[in-house]
């Protein structure tokens, strides 16, 4: 298999910073490109933090384009594009790798376990069981060793 684009999905955490590694790792050993993306889950207009009621404000989209903008790799001969999509998160990071013809989807998991896992689901679970193409998840405390080095097709 080829890679041409790898699809990295990011919530800007740490751990979905592990997963841009990985991918930036495999783009540079493949020639391809990244694919990165941040998806926007609009709440409901009342959510309930510990006990209290709370309007969800909107959420400034231009905001949220400027900080996907920064996610980067650390290696800049490695071509990168950046789009925020806005809905469920699993069904749009299927849906855009499917229409924009990613070869690859790079993705933490979030390491929930037991009831949290049961009550909150998986993104990472729902893509890898939903999507087009190979998904590679990468667990929330990993790094890529600099001296790992992906075989060319």
């Amino acid at each position: 298999m080829k890679l041409q684009r790898i699809l990295i999905p990011t919530d800007f955490s740490e751990r979905s910073h592990f997963a841009l590694e990985w991918g930036a790792s495999l783009a540079r050993d493949t020639g391809a490109s990244l694919v990165i993306v941040h998806v926007h889950e609009p709440a409901n207009d009342l959510i309930v933090e510990g006990g209290f009621a709370v309007v969800d404000m909107p959420t400034n989209l231009d905001a949220l384009n400027e900080e996907v903008q920064r996610v980067k790799p650390t290696d800049d001969n490695i071509s990168c594009e950046h789009h925020v999509l806005v809905g469920p998160p699993a069904k749009e990071i299927v849906g855009f790798a499917r229409e924009n013809n990613c070869d690859l989807i790079v993705m933490s998991t979030h390491g929930r376990k037991g009831f949290a896992h049961f009550l909150m689901g998986s993104v990472a679970e729902a893509v890898v069981r939903s999507a087009h193409c190979p998904v590679m998840t990468i667990k929330a405390d990993s790094h890529p060793r600099k001296s790992v080095q992906f075989p060319s097709p």
